[in-house]
């Protein structure tokens, strides 16, 4: 070794180093796959880290390990379908029964034929959600593969979405509101980002229990079918900070962005129209919709509603996510903290 660290030259070596201009390479195939920019809930600490991975791998999620008493769910074969209950742009949902015990489930069929990594990440959501166990989350009970077609078995809620509803009535509102935060708080508490609360994933049954659905699998099918058209929905509900950066010096907190989420679909029942005008719905033009979330004051309830519902929900409509109170913070609000209301008799077991 030279001094400064150069190597000494070998017998048979030139002093200078080996040069061959004209020498190319060829460059290593880059192996082609489809980049999801989706980030997965972490496991809930209680499931066993391999209990992903073998639903990753064979697609069809077994319980946790932490959750024996799950059941398997019944052979696809044994489920006749009683007729379509919805349809998007992810797939359609049926309304199906069990043969030999005429349970009655949601299976959601989902559109086309998915690649690898896609059904990957769906089975490993499917492995989390089936480990879910809340009174205020639908439950998943698992999957099936059918001709390269996904099919997901869930828990069937007769009433349908909360979308297009208007509950004026504050005690039911505070009672909706009240659920639904219990189901945020669990899935925080979880690890879990729901990143899509919006009032068609809020579902209800007969006996005015609301549960939160179309977690995962539909956040992930959402990025990769069609973004353009299947996400405008999406994006009327979306935090500021989560659409402009900007705003918050690129820091994205996904669990404050679920409570500014919430609000607006509390809101919106209230209202009983999308809070920022009807014609930036849905329907309305991307530009005009972010320019409104992102710049404009945040909306409120009218002067006429209760000073306890005008400050709950202001404490979810925060610019500043540090500003906004936590789902469990927000279940010690006055506004849902207070008595109540009688739960109306539950259905049968069909």
């Amino acid at each position: 070794m030279r001094p400064g660290g150069l190597p000494t030259p070998q017998p048979g070596t030139p002093g200078r180093a080996r040069r061959r201009p004209d020498l190319s390479l060829p460059m290593p195939p880059r192996e082609v796959t489809t980049s999801l920019a989706v980030p997965l809930p972490l496991p809930p600490p209680s499931s066993a880290p391999a209990s992903a991975s073998a639903a990753a791998a064979g697609l069809m999620p077994p319980p946790s390990a932490g959750a024996a008493q799950q059941q398997q769910p019944p052979p696809l074969a044994e489920l006749e379908r009683v007729r379509r209950v919805g349809s998007g742009a992810g797939g359609t949902v049926w309304l199906v029964r069990h043969r030999v015990t005429g349970r009655q489930y949601a299976l959601k069929v989902l559109y086309g034929n998915h690649d690898d990594a896609v059904r990957r990440q769906i089975a490993r959501e499917i492995a989390i959600l089936r480990a879910a166990d809340h009174p205020s989350v639908v439950r998943c009970h698992g999957m099936y593969e059918r001709g390269g077609e996904l099919q997901i078995l869930l828990e069937y809620m007769d009433g349908g979405s909360l979308d297009g509803r208007r509950i004026a009535a504050e005690p039911f509102l505070a009672d909706v509101a009240r659920q639904v935060l219990s189901g945020i708080a669990y899935l925080h508490r979880r690890h879990i980002v729901h990143r899509d609360i919006k009032p068609s994933n809020l579902l209800i049954d007969a006996a005015r229990r609301v549960k939160i659905a179309d977690f995962g699998v539909g956040r992930i099918l959402n990025q990769t079918m069609d973004p353009c058209n299947s996400s405008v929905g999406t994006i009327a509900y979306m935090s500021p900070e989560r659409i402009n950066t900007d705003l918050n010096d690129g820091n994205y907190d996904g669990y404050a962005g679920d409570i500014w989420s919430f609000g607006l679909s509390i809101l919106e029942f209230y209202l009983g129209k999308f809070p920022f005008g009807e014609n930036l719905g849905k329907q309305g033009d991307w530009a005009a919709l972010m320019v409104a979330i992102c710049y404009s004051d945040p909306p409120e309830p009218p002067p006429t509603a209760s000073p306890e519902f005008r400050g709950f929900i202001s404490c979810c409509l925060q610019k500043n996510p540090a500003r906004r109170l936590t789902a469990a913070q927000l279940l010690q609000h006055p506004f849902v903290a207070g008595p109540q209301p009688q739960p109306l008799a539950a259905p049968p077991p069909s």
